[in-house]
């Protein structure tokens, strides 16, 4: 497997300049030869799609919803970074890059994190262009806040959900393309396959939702923006339809995973309340910028009213560890703390799984009229699932599953290793590294869509050429052929189990032996469980109905089925990697008060797996990581 990044020469703040001044161009008429698929239209597919489509392009855009608009981007909260420095606290495109190599925790590549850092001023003027509502202070300027892992205010935000407006705007522009016919939007259509074609990706296979026919779909490119694997745990932040299908599905197909261990656990989620949740619904990190998290010193007062248990007798815990941040500690820190806490039997609620996020001081300073103002919506949210007033009575939160930094591998130009495949979004693995900061998800979808890709897939097509295959051809035919088999195959177990009752089974696997803390014996123990779950998928799955209408069932026991395989994959991972990185714990590797461990001489390296065959041992690769413009430092908040 070729790993070659193609990362330009030269100093790191001309590379991305230089780049683009290098890169080949496609003629504007003869842009209208070029057929380029899009799969997702969250914030990076719709921006990519509506992009491509400005320029000349023909373009097929799929989404699983029934429109665009209801891509699991909506569903963000909190804010979107850009280093514009405007209250002149320090920011820079070089802190930005910084802040986010180190709050990954040195496992990233540099050349990547400063294209986004670059990127990131121009997201904010392109949505302000489209009439994004941001937050403005009372004079009418852009207002903006801090995240997690950052003493800079750089998190611009919206009124409600800040991805919800980000992703209208890039709906309003994807719909503009729409009209104009330049991309031609395809809703309830699920990728199931990917066409290679000597080796370049030339189409996918997908399956209409509505009607159940499995269709072919041919491009010049091919371009996958699914986002991440969260679901593979059941219980998380994202959509329920979030799955690993497309990614997983490229993957077979030759595309190098990587790092799929790298998972990020959001501190600030509202507990779970019972069996009965298929989610977990997530809180704005904006949140901890005035809340302060605490437990009881003493486990025995934990069932006390939380506004009976005196100042004294409570343990400000990120504060007291992390005096520096306090409770703008990064997320992996902070989720990790949180888990501390509750293990120590100090934790609050159902199940002692929760620890406070306490307003009180806030409201004392500010005015509870100040704090509705900001975070209104949320404790609205807060009140109507758990019936607690959070302006009288602390909340309750506790970590969850919420992004993925693994994904398949890609180089500076966002291509897999399967060329014309190319990935952006969450849906690739490299601008984050072992952890995510706060808000930056939305800006590498957008970086991603609007500012990397016209120039990378150009380069690409004027490299090539056009030469867009028939939907009939013989490699079109056998991988259409190979999907109808997979789904007849579904169809006729006939066994007991509801794909929903694997879900579920595999999530608990996972979540016990590869969430906030990870060993060798327990990642044996969960590829083991994972194997057998898998068997008894194969022999004991029922998918009621025919594969030729709507089948939900169908649709819900092809994504398990991906995610069980997976879930083997990301052990395997975890269970290589010898070392602690920001989502990555592993207990064997920690130092006395508990922070994580890197082994920067072996695993200063992205893990890539190549896909070797049904039954067989992936093959792990590394990507070698350069360190030219930071220090390998321990990662301290301190």
């Amino acid at each position: 497997m070729n790993l070659d990044p193609q990362i330009p020469e030269g100093p790191i703040a001309d590379k991305w300049d230089n780049h683009r001044f290098s890169s080949k161009l496609v003629n504007p008429a003869n842009k209208r030869k070029y057929r380029i698929i899009v799969v997702g239209s969250g914030l990076a597919g719709g921006a990519a799609a509506a992009t491509l489509g400005e320029l000349g392009y023909q373009v097929d855009c799929f989404c699983y919803q029934d429109t665009p608009r209801r891509a699991h981007s909506i569903a963000a909260q909190g804010g979107i970074n850009a280093a514009k420095n405007y209250q002149n606290d320090g920011d820079s495109i070089h802190r930005l890059f910084y802040d986010t190599v180190k709050g990954g925790d040195f496992r990233s590549r540099e050349a990547n994190v400063y294209r986004l850092a670059q990127n990131s001023t121009n997201i904010i003027d392109q949505c302000v262009a489209q009439g994004v509502p941001f937050a403005r202070e009372y004079g009418g300027l852009l207002a903006n806040r801090s995240f997690g892992g950052a003493q800079v205010s750089r998190t611009f935000y919206a009124r409600g959900q800040t991805g919800q407006q980000l992703l209208l705007g890039a709906y309003s522009a994807l719909s503009r393309q729409i009209a104009s016919g330049q991309v031609q939007m395809h809703t309830r259509h699920e990728m199931l396959d990917l066409v290679t074609v000597d080796g370049h990706a030339k189409g996918i296979i997908t399956r209409n939702l509505v009607s159940g026919s499995t269709d072919a779909w041919t491009a010049d490119a091919v371009l996958i923006c699914t986002g991440g694997y969260g679901n593979v745990y059941y219980l998380s932040t994202n959509a329920a339809g979030c799955n690993v299908t497309a990614t997983y599905r490229a993957h077979r197909r030759g595309a190098g995973f990587a790092n799929p261990c790298f998972t990020q656990i959001h501190p600030t989620c509202i507990p779970v309340a019972g069996d009965h949740q298929s989610k977990l619904t997530l809180m704005s990190e904006s949140l901890r910028n005035d809340g302060r998290v605490w437990v009881p010193l003493d486990g025995k007062n934990c069932d006390k009213n939380p506004n009976d248990i005196a100042e004294e007798l409570r343990d400000y815990f990120l504060e007291r560890k992390y005096p520096s941040f306090g409770n703008l500690a990064p997320r992996d820190i902070s989720s990790r703390s949180a888990k501390e806490a509750c293990d120590e039997s100090r934790g609050v609620g159902p199940g002692g799984r929760g620890v406070y996020l306490d307003f009180a001081d806030s409201i004392s300073r500010l005015g509870e009229s100040a704090i509705r103002e900001r975070y209104g919506n949320l404790f609205q949210m807060y009140e109507r699932i758990t019936g607690e007033d959070a302006y009288k009575r602390p909340m309750r939160i506790y970590p969850a599953i919420h992004y993925t930094m693994g994904g398949l591998w890609v180089d500076y130009n966002l291509q897999s290793t399967v060329p014309g495949c190319f990935v952006l979004g969450e849906a690739n693995f490299s601008d984050h590294g072992a952890n995510r900061l706060g808000a930056s998800a939305l800006m590498q979808g957008l970086s991603d869509g609007y500012f990397v890709i016209p120039y990378t897939v150009g380069n690409y097509l004027a490299s090539t050429g056009a030469g867009t295959i028939s939907p009939d051809g013989p490699e079109v035919k056998e991988v259409l052929e190979s999907v109808k088999e997979r789904t007849s195959q579904l169809l006729s177990i006939s066994g007991k189990k509801s794909a929903r009752s694997y879900h579920k089974q595999l999530g608990q696997i996972m979540w016990e032996y590869a969430g906030m803390a990870r060993n060798a014996t327990g990642l044996q123990k969960a590829i083991g469980e994972i194997q057998d779950l898998r068997d008894h998928f194969q022999n004991n799955l029922l998918v009621p109905g025919t594969g030729d209408r709507l089948n939900v069932e169908l649709e819900r026991a092809g994504r398990v089925r991906d995610f069980i395989d997976f879930g083997e994959l990301l052990c395997r991972d975890a269970l290589e990697r010898n070392e602690s990185c920001g989502g990555h714990f592993r207990e064997e590797y920690q130092t006395k008060e508990g922070e994580a461990t890197r082994d920067d001489e072996n695993f200063a390296h992205a893990a890539v797996w190549e896909y070797k065959g049904e039954g067989k041992t992936p093959v792990r690769h590394k990507e070698e990581l350069q360190y030219e413009n930071v220090k390998l430092a321990v990662r301290s908040y301190k």
